[in-house]
């Protein structure tokens, strides 16, 4: 119970951050495209946030932490990436070139992270 009241507030700060964000420049009537744009980022930010506290699970393995954390991910981030607009959606080729893309930046991220936080800080 624990972890989940810490994902809830890691990700409840951006979440709220970001929609307020959005709902502003809805108001300043800023174009549809940044306001979506803003508020799926803010999701992004939200998801990321939130799987964070899998790696407080300290009876894990590393390597469970780390398929679970990519499930959650793949669930995640993945349709955001996919219905925001941001890259085309024609065709399948293009669903499997944003799911490279969501595999490449997620492989560079996390090795980025590893090295970070397991070795160089701790």
């Amino acid at each position: 119970m624990h972890y989940i009241l810490s994902a809830a507030i890691r990700g409840a700060i951006p979440f709220i951050i970001m929609s307020i964000l959005s709902w502003i420049m809805k108001l300043r009537h800023i174009d549809d495209y940044s306001v979506k744009s803003t508020f799926i980022t803010g999701l992004i930010i939200t998801a990321v946030a939130a799987a964070s506290a899998i790696y407080d699970v300290k009876s894990w393995s590393l390597i469970k932490q780390s398929v679970v954390h990519f499930l959650i991910m793949l669930v995640t981030i993945y349709p955001c990436l996919v219905f925001s607009g941001w890259f085309p959606t024609k065709s399948i080729l293009d669903l499997v070139k944003i799911f490279g893309f969501f595999l490449i930046v997620g492989i560079i991220l996390w090795t980025i992270s590893y090295i970070l936080f397991g070795k160089i800080l701790k």
